[in-house]
């Protein structure tokens, strides 16, 4: 499925979280491992009480470390430091994943406030909507050991058109690799939670505006019979649902509800506001939802 890794790291514990998902992607798929680093400028000295490397002869010699730690069986695990300063720190990551032809870029999130955890959402959002390859998420914890990530249920949101199914198609592959349970979800709003336009509409017609979302739940469970026959007729089990209400706060419930070891979510992710839905839900989604994410870039048709 996957080829090239790519991780990012800054030589923090805490980025150390997405260690064991990247170990676990590595030895499903067999793929190599590029581990880097890039030195940004005017970067603090301290990262969550922890030195942050600013030296190349540092970084160099964290990253062997982590190489030999972490993918000691792993064939193909290089390390590379940028170490020309650099200001645009999603751009350079990109940069990197192209020059390495990476086909999956993995990421932690900082910070144990919101402001700082959605910021580096924000950043990963960018490298999807600067790139090409999917972006891993991790929110940021301990490190834990190489059994600490598993990949048993994954929570795939959809909206049944047809540009958003690269997130899909990312999702069944993933489930039937690992042999793990696919939860479909749709989440159709109700008339108190439309946004935008139909926010609007629903104030000058409410009862047309109800019918509309009433149509639209029916489409969506339509969908959902059609697509997880076809995806069951592959050998993946699959559990499927629509749901109604506010789709951020929908898809953060039912990765509770299914206990989501990932959430697939396709995404434009330009400058990290457009998403899958709009409303820049899938911006609000890795701000809110503790499941490591895999945001899969959308391409339009």
């Amino acid at each position: 499925m996957f080829k090239h890794l790519l991780i990012a790291l800054d030589g923090s514990r805490m980025a150390e979280s997405v260690l064991p998902a990247a170990k676990f992607f590595a030895r499903l798929s067999g793929a190599s491992v590029r581990l880097v680093h890039v030195i940004e400028k005017n970067a603090p000295g301290v990262v969550h009480h922890e030195t942050h490397l600013r030296d190349p002869r540092a970084a160099d010699g964290y990253l062997r470390g982590i190489a030999s730690r972490w993918f000691p069986d792993v064939s193909g695990v290089e390390i590379h430091v940028h170490e020309a300063a650099v200001n645009d720190l999603p751009r350079s990551i990109v940069q990197h994943a192209s020059e390495f032809e990476s086909d999956l870029i993995f990421l932690c999130t900082h910070g144990s406030g919101g402001g700082r955890r959605l910021m580096w959402g924000s950043i990963a959002q960018q490298v999807v909507g600067l790139g090409s390859a999917p972006v891993f998420i991790m929110h940021a914890g301990r490190p834990g050991d190489e059994s600490s990530f598993a990949c048993r249920t994954i929570l795939a949101p959809v909206d049944g058109q047809k540009e958003h199914e690269s997130g899909l198609v990312m999702a069944s592959g993933l489930a039937q690799a690992a042999g793990a349970t696919l939860h479909l979800l749709m989440v159709v709003r109700t008339a108190g939670t439309v946004a935008g336009k139909w926010a609007a509409v629903r104030l000058l017609l409410p009862g047309a505006t109800a019918r509309v979302l009433d149509d639209e739940a029916d489409e969506a469970d339509a969908y959902l019979r059609r697509t997880g026959q076809a995806l069951r007729g592959q050998g993946i089990r699959v559990v499927s649902g629509v749901k109604r209400g506010d789709p951020a706060t929908t898809v953060r419930r039912a990765s509770r509800e299914t206990r989501a070891d990932l959430i697939v979510l396709g995404t434009h992710g330009k400058s990290g506001v457009d998403a899958f839905w709009s409303e820049s839900v899938a911006s609000r989604i890795c701000g809110m939802c503790k499941a490591p994410l895999l945001l899969v870039p959308v391409a339009p048709i």
